[in-house]
């Protein structure tokens, strides 16, 4: 079963700083700081969840700093970790979409969808050419606090892949750039099932 977003999450004025100092959930201040899962800004007084990790670049800590949905999607382990420490707007939901990602490894990996832009890259599934033109999935891994770009998949594969077909909110959550038609038309090719790529 997929999860679709809520409007929006709510926030509240006061900053909750969890029992663990390696996370926080609170209102961002500002409008300056980015998700490290989308890239996105967060706009000031969006509810953010931030994961505080040791600075290799200087003494003292750095925050990694993420939308929560993107943290249920690509850093579930952390969020779920403090979840139910918070009281988020939406924590069930956001529960729900973390379990979602943990119970398949791969799901975190997911960065959206395009079109292949040539057909010189090879799917990390099959190792077969991805044709231009045709739909397929980006994927990072999460290696010492960056999202590193790891190659792509095609979207036929991504039910050996994946290990499951439900990966629609993921997709369409790290993809957006693409058109309403685009959208519409990457749920039409993800309602089906084929087993490999054409």
């Amino acid at each position: 079963m997929g999860f679709e977003a809520p409007p929006d999450f709510a926030t509240d004025s006061s900053s909750v700083i969890l029992s663990s100092v390696s996370y926080v959930f609170e209102p961002a201040s500002s409008g300056r700081s980015k998700c490290r899962g989308c890239v996105r800004p967060i706009l000031r007084g969006e509810l953010r969840f931030g994961e505080r990790l040791p600075n290799p670049y200087a003494d003292g800590e750095m925050t990694l700093w993420f939308h929560p949905l993107c943290a249920a999607y690509k850093r579930p382990e952390a969020l779920l970790q403090v979840l139910p420490e918070t009281d988020a707007a939406d924590r069930d939901w956001l529960e729900r979409a973390a379990r979602g990602s943990l119970a398949h490894r791969r799901l975190p990996r997911i960065d959206g969808a395009e079109r292949s832009p040539s057909g010189q890259a090879r799917c990390r599934n099959c190792r077969q050419s991805i044709e231009r033109g045709t739909w397929r999935i980006r994927l990072v891994f999460y290696e010492e606090a960056r999202f590193n770009p790891a190659g792509f998949v095609h979207l036929e594969c991504r039910q050996v892949y994946f290990e499951t077909n439900d990966i629609l909110d993921h997709v369409l959550h790290f993809s957006p750039n693409l058109s309403g038609e685009e959208r519409e038309e990457l749920r039409r090719a993800c309602s089906t099932n084929r087993a490999g790529p054409a």
